[in-house]
C-alpha cells in the first residue's frame, strides 16, 4: 500500500510540476532535500553531525585507538580527546608545513603525529597546495582538484606515503576502534592500502569524507561499498546516523559534502 501511495503521488507531483516553469522550484526543492539527507552541511561540526556521532560512539567505551589520516593541524584529534579523554590517536599528515602544527599540538595534548601520507602503496608523492596558502585543508595528491575545482595553479611538495597496514603491524595493533579519512578525494586509496586489517575484523568504524573530489579521482560510492563489504553504511545527521541500507546510485553517488561512516558488521 505505501508503495501503491507513492506511485500515485508521483503521478501527480510529475503531472502538475514536470514542466519548464517550475524548474526553478524544483531545484530548489532537490537543494533542500540534499541538506535534510545530511549533504552540503558543512558550516560546522554540529551541523555537519560530526559532533554527536563522535560523542555517541565514545559513549560507554574504555580505552580506544583512533587513527586519523589526514589530519591536518589536529583538530579531530583535539575534539576526539574532549569527547573520550585517553584515547590513544595515531595522526598522519604528509604535508610539511601543516606536519609542524600538527607536532606541536600533538605534545600539548598527548597523542602521536606522523609525517606521511597513507596510500595503496608506499614511496614517495607528490602533494598539491595552493602556492599563496601552503599549508591548507585542500592539500591533495590529485592536481585537477586545484586546476579544476579551486581553479588555481597549485605548489607542488614532495612528501612520504605508507600504508596503514604497514603501519598497524610495526605498531602491533590490534584493534582499531575509529578510523578518520579526510584526504581530499584519495580515501578509497587509503583504504585499498588497509585491506588486511579490515578483513582481519581489527576495525570496528571508518568515517570518511564523499564529496566533489571524488570526480576528480574517478571514485564512486559504490567502490567504498564493494570494497568494505562488511561495513554498513550511514550518512551523518546532526541527531545520528542515517542509514543506507541498500545502495541506490540516486541516493548514494551525491558528489557533494557529507560525512560517511562505516560500521562493521558483527
Amino acid at each position: 500500500m505505501k508503495l501503491a501511495l507513492m506511485e500515485f503521488v508521483i503521478r501527480c507531483y510529475r503531472f502538475l510540476f514536470a514542466r519548464r516553469i517550475f524548474l526553478p522550484l524544483n531545484r530548489f526543492l532537490h537543494r533542500l532535500s540534499l541538506h535534510g539527507m545530511g549533504v552540503l552541511n558543512f558550516e560546522n561540526d554540529s551541523v555537519s553531525g560530526e559532533d554527536h556521532f563522535l560523542q555517541s560512539f565514545f559513549t560507554g567505551k574504555s580505552a580506544s585507538v583512533v587513527l586519523d589520516v589526514g589530519a591536518n593541524d589536529g583538530r579531530y584529534c583535539e575534539k576526539v580527546l574532549r569527547f573520550h579523554p585517553g584515547t590513544s590517536i595515531f595522526a598522519f599528515e604528509p604535508h610539511p608545513l601543516t606536519y609542524k602544527r600538527l607536532e606541536e599540538k600533538a605534545r600539548s595534548h598527548g597523542f602521536t603525529a606522523i609525517n606521511a601520507g597513507c596510500g595503496s602503496s608506499p614511496g614517495g608523492r607528490i602533494l598539491y597546495d595552493y602556492p599563496d596558502l601552503s599549508g591548507s585543508e585542500h592539500a591533495t595528491v590529485h592536481r585537477q582538484v586545484f586546476t579544476g575545482i579551486h581553479e588555481r595553479t597549485p605548489v607542488e611538495h614532495h612528501v612520504r606515503f605508507i600504508t596503514l597496514d604497514e603501519f598497524v603491524v610495526e605498531q602491533g595493533l590490534e584493534k582499531i576502534d575509529l578510523v578518520k579519512i579526510d584526504v581530499e578525494g584519495n580515501e578509497l586509496d587509503v583504504l585499498i592500502g588497509f585491506q588486511k586489517s579490515l578483513k582481519d575484523g581489527k576495525v570496528d568504524a571508518i568515517q570518511f569524507e564523499f564529496n566533489s573530489m571524488d570526480v576528480v579521482s574517478r571514485v564512486f560510492f559504490k567502490d567504498f561499498v564493494e570494497l568494505l563489504e562488511g561495513y554498513s553504511f550511514y550518512r551523518m545527521l546532526p541527531d545520528g546516523l542515517a542509514s543506507l541500507p541498500v545502495y541506490d546510485p540516486v541516493f548514494c553517488e551525491i558528489f557533494a559534502f557529507q560525512n560517511i561512516v562505516a560500521l562493521r558488521r558483527r
